[in-house]
Formats: C-alpha cells, sequence, structure tokens
C-alpha cells in the first residue's frame, strides 16, 4: 500500500469512528444562568357594586394590584370568581391591566351581563393571579353590596 493511500485510508477511519478530541485550555466553563420565577403577590383587591343612571343598572367593579418580581409581563391572567355564603360558585370575571399601571388590575360589569344581584349581601370573591409558570396567589374579599 502507498503511502497516499494508507494516509487515506487511516483519514476515512478516523472519521467513520465519530470520536471528536477537544484540548481543555485551561479556562474554566460557566454554569448556565438559571432561570427563577417568583410568585405573583396580590398586594390588595377590592368589589363591589354600585348604581348606573346612564345604563339604568348596577355596576359590578373588582379592582386589585399585583406585583411580580419577574415583572407584569410574566402574569398571564387575573380572575375574580365570585362565590355564594354556601361556598356555591356564581360567576367568574376576568380583569384587565390598568394603563399606565400595569399592577393595577380592573373590570366593570353591568348586572344584567352576570349571575349576581347587588341586593344579596352573600357573596365573596376570590382574586386570583396567575404567572406564566401558573404559579399564582389569592385573596378573598367581601364586595359591597347595597
Amino acid at each position: 500500500m502507498t503511502t497516499a493511500r494508507l494516509i487515506t485510508a487511516m483519514t476515512a477511519l478516523s472519521l467513520a469512528s465519530g470520536c471528536v478530541v477537544y484540548e481543555n485550555d485551561g479556562r474554566s466553563e460557566q454554569p448556565a444562568p438559571t432561570y427563577v420565577n417568583y410568585i405573583p403577590t396580590v398586594a390588595w383587591a377590592e368589589a363591589g357594586c354600585y348604581w348606573d343612571d346612564y345604563n339604568q343598572d348596577f355596576i359590578w367593579w373588582f379592582q386589585t394590584e399585583v406585583f411580580d418580581d419577574n415583572g407584569p409581563n410574566d402574569l398571564t391572567g387575573v380572575y375574580a370568581d365570585v362565590y355564594d355564603v354556601y361556598g356555591n360558585y356564581i360567576d367568574g370575571f376576568e380583569l384587565y391591566q390598568e394603563n399606565p399601571d400595569p399592577d393595577v388590575w380592573f373590570s366593570d360589569w353591568l348586572q344584567y351581563s352576570t349571575y349576581l344581584d347587588c341586593y344579596y349581601g352573600g357573596y365573596q370573591v376570590d382574586i386570583i393571579a396567575y404567572d406564566s409558570y401558573e404559579d399564582y396567589d389569592a385573596v378573598t374579599v367581601i364586595p359591597t353590596t347595597y
């Protein structure tokens, strides 16, 4: 076998083995950065209803302030779930970020579009904030009614 064929055969054999050798240049590798997800915090919440002359109906409103150390864009949703005194689920509402304060979430609804009655005083409202990892915080408030 000629020298050229021997080199070609050895090159092909080394490529076929799939073995790759790395040389350590003395630098240590840095660990990959880790992401820390912080649970959102519902700082305060309020709910209630009032009479609106323009619409000739009661308006139900829900408001909260939610902090997330990953930033307000980490929040995926804030909801108000309404229960009666017996723990029965009555209705649920999505809240929306207010502009210019992204930590404040608010929503209001005409009573005729809900299952709520402003003259009933036995509701409790769970305000729940979810983040992108589906971690959450919640508080329960008694809404202001007539």
